[in-house]
């Protein structure tokens, strides 16, 4: 059996605005309404994968749930990363766990943002480097280069015609001259972070060549215990462990390597010009997500979250409105945001780090606005779910219902409400929501006083509804 693990931990800044430290690039619903991590659960969604392991970032905990549960999938386990420690502790915690279910089992490593066009040529390519991965070879999928790209690390094939070939040599991300020689030499493939192997391969692995590491995992993984859905792990121990590449870790030293080059349509979606690049355009080459429109403008990108975008005489530009920022940028300087992305961290700005929306283990709010003693917000209820019992030390809140039936409770009074009525929550008062039915509950949220923070809670029991 194959275990697919998909390592979702990433950030990808570069297509900020629309992506924060709390949405990442994977979460995103770009393409068809859905994510590039829901794509991923889908890919692996056939008879010869078991259940996925995730591997995440905890502060992205509920939204892999929530993405989840909109496919109708669960996960085998969800592991929570306390901090980002690359993908060399998360490819060892793969196999361990694998191997627990099936000391034969075979984990198929995958990037979580990762667009595959092709996804019939991935899978048989897969398929096609079981054997190898069940003799002892470490298989890592190359991708056919189909430009001079200097953005992607690059791996020396062997020369042959088979379909798993052994490497002869891992290269960094080269100069456009270099790049430009290994597009012409047919031999390099780009690296794109995928792996093959069996479970007792990658744990024999780490003994011999980062015995350190190992057993620095197996006491992190001994610290394992579950927390609702998830699978948490001992913070201070993870923080300890090195942050170390799969590839500098094991593959760059390991004897028993080879890689499986395919062309599958493959992007990484690195930034708003790739965007571009993949998505459907008109006549001129404009593509539009959202509300937008183009007058005398030719190769453009508009992303639209709210409200309408006009784009007039341009050429090659990028707009991206969200709620709360607005890029505008040139396609050639797509790789520039991360630029912006750091100065605008440097200031300490709230729009880089945290989205409008803000996943909760029972829904999502999304402010609407805000100002000096105010905030509005919308609210969204999951059928069955209950907010924890709490109190405002510094604000006052007013509830109305848009759709569907919410229970309240106030001061240990419970009622409920229903569509266009209304509620109060003097300051201090102990309240919670609690949504009975079997549709959302959409709600719309004021808050008024002198400190609105989210730390201004006080929580009067100790429910799993923790938010």
């Amino acid at each position: 059996m194959i275990f697919p693990c998909i390592l979702s931990g990433g950030v990808g800044s570069r297509l900020w605005p629309l992506s924060r430290t709390d949405r990442p690039k994977q979460f995103l619903p770009l393409f068809g309404g859905e994510s590039l991590f829901q794509k991923t659960c889908r890919r692996i969604d056939r008879p010869e994968f078991a259940a996925p392991i995730v591997i995440g970032s905890n502060g992205h905990r509920f939204l892999i749930g929530e993405q989840l549960a909109e496919l109708g999938k669960e996960a085998q386990l969800i592991l929570l990363e306390p901090v980002g420690r690359n993908t060399a502790p998360p490819a060892l915690m793969a196999a361990m766990i694998a191997a627990e279910e099936d000391p034969e089992a075979l984990v198929l490593l995958l990037p979580s943002d990762h667009l595959v066009g092709k996804e019939d040529v991935f899978l048989a390519a897969v398929n096609e480097a079981v054997p190898s991965a069940q003799r002892g070879q470490i298989v890592t999928f190359g991708i056919q280069p189909t430009e001079p790209n200097t953005g992607y690390g690059y791996i020396r094939v062997a020369p042959g015609s088979d379909p798993v070939r052994p490497v002869e040599a891992f290269v960094e991300k080269p100069d456009a001259e270099r790049a430009e020689a290994f597009l012409k030499d047919g031999s390099y493939v780009w690296n794109a972070g995928i792996f093959l192997f069996s479970a007792k391969t990658m744990i024999e692995a780490f003994k011999e060549l980062q015995p350190a590491l190992y057993s620095d995992i197996v006491d992190v993984m001994a610290t394992r215990h579950g927390d609702l859905d998830f699978t948490r792990l001992n913070e201070e121990a993870f923080a300890g462990l090195d942050n170390i590449s799969i590839d500098y870790a094991i593959m760059e030293k390991a004897d028993n390597v080879s890689c499986a080059p395919v062309s599958p349509d493959w992007d990484d979606l690195g930034s708003w010009s790739a965007i571009w690049t993949v998505l459907d355009k008109d006549p001129e080459g404009n593509s539009a997500l959202g509300d937008a429109r183009f007058l005398n403008s030719s190769d453009c990108l508009a992303y639209v979250d709210r409200g309408l975008v006009s784009v007039i005489g341009l050429k090659d530009v990028m707009v991206i409105a969200t709620t709360d920022s607005v890029l505008v940028a040139h396609k050639d300087s797509a790789q520039d945001v991360k630029t912006v992305v750091e100065q605008l961290k440097a200031e300490g700005r709230d729009e880089v780090d945290h989205h409008p929306r803000v996943y909760k283990p029972w829904g999502y709010t999304e402010r609407i606005n805000s100002g000096d003693r105010f905030a509005v917000q919308s609210m969204m209820i999951k059928p069955g779910k209950r907010l924890s019992l709490q109190s405002h030390l510094h604000r006052a809140e007013h509830w109305v219902v848009v759709s569907g039936t919410v229970e309240i409770t106030i001061n240990g009074k419970t009622s409920l409400l229903t569509e266009n009525q209304s509620a109060y929550v003097p300051l201090g008062a102990q309240h919670t929501l609690h949504n009975p039915g079997k549709i959302p509950v959409r709600m719309i949220e004021i808050q008024s006083g002198t400190y609105l923070a989210e730390d201004d809670i006080l929580r009067h029991t100790d429910s799993s509804q923790k938010t």
